[in-house]
């Protein structure tokens, strides 16, 4: 998953930077015109690819010899403080001049890129679970950023979702290959910083119906795999552990354990993150009450899911290390 990424964004960098251009745009003449912005963004790009790196070794290492949770948490936030400030990368930049400066968007972005990295990172617990989720959540990002027309954030996502299928195909049950920390840190760290890279909504734009409220697709593509994080670190910390502590009590655990197969508990967990993503595409193009409609199907589909755990959680059987 990594090589997928970081050598393609690598070697189009080269490509620009060279000149050596020629063979894609003889091919695709539309590209001529994008190759001053890729320029551009060389420096964020660089500083992706850093920190990238950094977390595929941290992950790797971990992956031999477990670091402990605040190691990698620490590592973690630490690459989302340099990507954010690095490149000028922030959340509700609008707040900027009511709370007296930056620091409110700069924490906000931070807490977010740790905060969807460890969810993808919690979610890879089954085989074929990471990567699908990161497929459609990602293809979903895809869609925003090529109806907003940032060509260059559209083919960052590219990249990672043609790399989590090319993984999918040997890490479907039977899985043949593994993401481990050193695949689920770089997952879940590209798509944060990606979602934060996409605009939602732009007040100045007015070519463009919708509201404010499009900056809430992230939340609402991301739905199932946050719904799993909160749930997973509310129980361990409801039996007085640590929620950074790995155990088998996520909601693909919790679904087998109430009679789902592991296949079956992997599809389910996929069409729902489809279900909220594909609302999330249009979110920021709706009128407002449609975008309540929206807000409330997503809100529904999780209260749905949460009821109807309640309501099995009789027929767990045996302890969470049975799945």
């Amino acid at each position: 998953m990594f090589a997928g990424v970081a050598l393609p964004l690598a070697a189009g960098l080269l490509a620009v930077k060279l000149g050596a251009t020629e063979f894609f745009t003889s091919r695709v003449p539309e590209l001529a015109v994008h190759l001053p912005g890729v320029a551009q963004r060389t420096p964020p790009a660089l500083t992706l690819l850093a920190c990238l790196t950094i977390l595929h070794l941290l992950g790797l290492i971990d992956d031999r010899k477990a670091l402990g949770p605040w190691v990698k948490l620490v590592v973690m936030l630490g690459c989302a403080a340099a990507m954010t400030l690095v490149t000028d990368t922030r959340l509700f930049m609008l707040l900027d001049g009511h709370v007296g400066g930056p620091w409110l968007s700069v924490v906000v972005t931070v807490l977010w890129i740790g905060l969807v990295t460890n969810a993808l990172n919690f979610i890879d617990n089954m085989d074929g679970l990471c990567g699908g989720v990161t497929t459609i959540a990602g293809a979903c990002f895809l869609a925003a950023a090529l109806l907003n027309g940032q060509w260059f954030i559209a083919a960052m996502l590219a990249l990672l979702v043609g790399a989590s299928l090319g993984f999918l195909s040997f890490n479907l049950p039977p899985a043949r290959i593994f993401l481990g920390d050193g695949g689920s840190l770089v997952v879940g760290f590209t798509l944060a910083f990606l979602t934060v890279r996409t605009t939602y909504y732009d007040p100045g734009d007015t070519m463009r119906s919708g509201g404010w409220y499009g900056v809430f697709m992230p939340l609402a593509v991301l739905a199932v795999p946050l719904y799993d994080f909160v749930t997973v670190s509310l129980v361990r910390v409801s039996q007085g552990r640590s929620p950074f502590v790995g155990d088998q009590q996520h909601l693909s655990h919790r679904l087998v354990r109430r009679g789902f197969t592991k296949p079956a508990a992997v599809g389910l967990i996929c069409s729902l993150t489809a279900i909220t993503g594909v609302s999330g595409i249009v979110l920021g193009s709706l009128e407002p009450w449609q975008a309540i409609l929206v807000g409330l199907q997503i809100v529904l589909t999780l209260l749905a899911l949460a009821f109807a755990e309640a309501a099995t959680s009789g027929r767990e059987g045996g302890d969470g290390d049975r799945a």
